[in-house]
């Protein structure tokens, strides 16, 4: 979407989302204007609080309000009193859906300062990018339950995947494999799942082979875990169906620190309709309002929506202001390690954000 000014939808939603989000709207607005840029935010209150008032996460025209905004910002969703699939159902997946945010983009990197969860040889780091299929595959609505109460009662969830959701997800993951370290590993499980993951693996490698300068592997799903706690260094890229790949890359997440910092990008990447950007955490009922919550995955999110956009400079200069707060347990909050709080996490990055580097063009 081209206009002369940029609008973002911000959307807190529920929990940690409404202490994490308006923060970090704060550093990528002060990112922005060290680089002479800004963007309009339009805040929305669509959440579970809405739901419990008018029986609805989000009005009725509410996919048409975010078709007008160049990009969304989602905090968190779901609330303890609140069913997950209405949470869910009622605002998340209609916006992937209706956008066609078919690729879901979560990157896993080891930060200086944030020791791992396994030991890591010496000089090896990890860094591996997880490109996950966003709109089919297990996810997908097709089903029902029937004999709703009788000891008869069955449940039918029916797993759609097309040879071109397929092979779009796979040459976007070939791409950033071009990009990155050239290569690709497919998440499958077609020994056991006889129908769907065959048909995945025919195509992913009908797309592979046109890309020979990328080594390319495919690994079960359950060995695949295994390794990416026995040797998650080894990984460059990994393609995965909508359910493996958000298993997989909150592992993956864990392993090198927490949820704490695992940012996504929900992009369709032809620009028709609004990418959205969201950390993985989740709402965190557990530790909402506590302020403890950590908010590096919000911001690094938001700098994955600035890179989007095109404002890569500030972006950069946010990448810059994670590092620099990470590499220290002061500035880092207690699931990492450290002692801050939420505001004295922000408050250090707004510093760096203010104090790295010169103000460029944008």
């Amino acid at each position: 979407m081209s206009r002369d000014t940029t609008t973002i939808a911000a959307i807190p939603g529920d929990g940690i989302g409404t202490e994490v989000l308006p923060p970090a709207a704060a550093v990528l607005d002060a990112a922005l204007a060290r680089e002479g840029s800004r963007v309009d935010w339009q805040w929305l209150d669509w959440s579970c609080e809405r739901y419990t008032s008018t029986g609805a996460m989000m009005p009725a025209d509410g996919l048409a309000q975010l078709a007008q905004c160049d990009a969304i910002f989602l905090g968190a969703v779901g609330r303890p009193d609140v069913p997950d699939d209405v949470s869910l159902w009622g605002l998340l997946m209609p916006i992937r859906r209706q956008f066609d945010l078919y690729v879901n983009l979560r990157p896993i990197r080891q930060f200086e300062g944030v020791p791992p969860r396994v030991e890591v040889p010496d000089g090896a780091t990890i860094d591996m990018l997880i490109v996950r299929e966003n709109t089919e595959g297990e996810y997908s609505e097709s089903g029902g339950r029937f004999m709703r109460g009788g000891q008869s009662e069955f449940a039918v969830q029916n797993d759609i995947f097309t040879r071109v959701g397929i092979e779009r997800i796979t040459r976007f993951a070939c791409e950033r494999a071009v990009e990155r370290r050239g290569r690709l590993t497919s998440a499958t499980k077609s020994n056991g799942i006889i129908h769907t993951m065959p048909f995945w693996d025919e195509v992913v490698a009908s797309v592979t082979d046109k890309y020979p300068d990328i080594v390319t592997d495919k690994r079960l799903i359950d060995a695949l875990a295994a390794e990416i706690v026995i040797k998650p260094w080894t990984f460059d890229v990994i393609v995965a169906s909508n359910l493996y790949g958000d298993i997989l890359s909150d592992l993956a997440a864990a392993v090198v620190g927490s949820l704490g910092i695992a940012a996504s990008a929900n992009l369709n990447p032809d620009g028709r309709c609004p990418s959205l950007f969201e950390p993985v955490h989740g709402s965190a009922p557990d530790i909402a309002g506590t302020g403890v919550a950590n908010p590096v995955a919000a911001v690094w999110s938001g700098a994955l929506m600035l890179e989007h956009l095109g404002r890569r400079a500030a972006a950069a200069r946010v990448m810059r202001a994670i590092e620099a707060t990470l590499g220290r347990p002061e500035t880092r909050t207690a699931d990492l390690g450290g002692t801050a709080s939420t505001a004295s996490v922000v408050d250090a990055l707004l510093s760096h954000v203010a104090d790295s580097g010169v103000p460029s063009p944008a």
